[in-house]
């Protein structure tokens, strides 16, 4: 059996199976093994770990997470042309690396990683064409604390931005605020478009976010429909942006302590919070 650091370059991967990353997928493979090592680092320590990974590609995070000592890797992997370069991998993992052809999006990950012991991280170079989505369905997870005790995810810098931003930042909103209400989230660092096969067009980011406890308590479909509604008419007043949901605006802000005046990008996630509760009472 081939040893995994002696697997063949990636780019010498990609060329023997002919793989070619594709827009319509949101692929951009990551070539550089260093970087993927420095990924799976922040990820770390793995020992004892149980990762779930989407869009390996052609495995190049795939092998870092396992070469850094992960427990097992469960790989999700939508494109099948991607699946022969997998298998090389999983040849050389000793059993460690399970890949799963499909669609991430169309799995439970919870009962997916269920019946593994040990702590279990999602670690992944999102297709940019999903990443949002499996983010928000991941900090969705219920029951919460979720089955993860960290997610290590790149996205577009953009995308990094809005997940850590903070009430007044230019990119706080929807996602900003379930982010900070479920996890504590950091860009950990930035990784440049030359260290992508194609470079995209923009810098791309590592986020790490830790679930947390949450300390103002809501549910969260309420809370994701107080943030569609203020969002979604972000340079109105609050007063203006709620009325959809509340017969008076006015009097549930001053009930909440939040300024009638005030616009969604300054409240902050006690706040909107508070204004899920009033608005599941009023539901």
């Amino acid at each position: 059996m081939q040893a995994l650091d002696a697997l063949p370059p990636l780019r010498d991967v990609i060329a023997e199976h002919g793989l070619r990353a594709t827009k319509a997928l949101g692929q951009n493979f990551l070539l550089d093994l260093n970087l993927t090592r420095k990924i799976a680092r922040a990820a770390g320590p793995l020992e004892g770990v149980h990762i779930l990974e989407v869009g390996p590609g052609p495995g190049g995070l795939t092998r870092a997470l396992l070469l850094e000592g992960a427990a097992s890797v469960t790989a999700i992997e939508k494109d099948a042309r991607c699946l022969e370069a997998l298998a090389q991998v999983a040849q050389a993992s000793d059993g460690r690396l399970t890949v799963i052809e499909g669609d991430a999006l169309q799995f439970d990950h919870r009962e997916l990683m269920a019946g593994r012991d040990g702590p279990k991280r999602i670690c992944a170079n999102l297709p940019y064409n999903v990443a949002t989505p499996l983010l928000t369905n991941w900090l969705g997870s219920e029951p919460w604390p979720a089955w993860f005790d960290r997610m290590v995810l790149m996205f577009q810098r953009e995308v990094g931005e809005r997940i850590v931003a903070q009430p007044g930042d230019d990119a706080y909103g929807r996602l900003g605020v379930l982010t900070g209400w479920r996890t504590h989230a950091r860009i950990v660092f930035d990784v440049p478009p030359q260290a992508f096969s194609p470079p995209p067009k923009v810098i791309s980011s590592v986020v790490q976010l830790v679930p947390k406890e949450v300390q103002h308590p809501c549910d969260l479909k309420a809370l994701e429909t107080v943030t569609r509604a203020a969002f979604g008419q972000r340079r109105k007043m609050l007063r203006q942006s709620l009325k959809p949901l509340f017969a008076d605006p006015k009097a549930v802000l001053d009930e909440v302590g939040i300024a009638e005046t005030a616009r969604a990008e300054t409240v902050d996630i006690a706040g909107f919070a508070a204004l899920a509760r009033a608005q599941q009472a009023s539901a």
